[in-house]
């Protein structure tokens, strides 16, 4: 019972996430493709893994850094540094795992 309210919560997340976040509805368009494209380039399951799992990551990142944003935001809307630092530091992760996907699909890419 305990798993399904787990699932519950986190489903609604995901889908509050979706509603307010324009990065994320792009970011699982982007994962609608390459789902696909890791299966049509050659290369074995490990490729395939590391193809899916690098954008997966970008949207956990993503959604973490939702979380962030939110829960600064909660706490006043007021102009504060560390607020300001915090939603930075959540958007530089974003772009780190942006990078990390890029990278791992031009060296697989470069492979074939």
């Amino acid at each position: 019972m305990r798993l399904l309210w787990a699932l519950r919560y986190s489903m609604r997340g995901l889908l509050g996430a979706l509603r307010t976040e324009v990065a994320l509805r792009l970011e699982l368009l982007i994962l609608a493709a390459v789902i696909p494209l890791a299966w049509i380039l050659k290369g074995g399951t490990l490729e395939r893994a590391l193809l899916i799992g690098s954008w997966m990551a970008v949207i956990v990142v993503e959604v973490i850094n939702t979380a962030i944003e939110t829960m600064v935001d909660r706490i006043g809307s007021e102009r504060n540094e560390l607020s300001g630092r915090a939603k930075d530091l959540g958007s530089a992760a974003v772009f780190c795992a942006i990078v990390t996907a890029g990278t791992v699909w031009l060296l697989i890419l470069i492979n074939d």
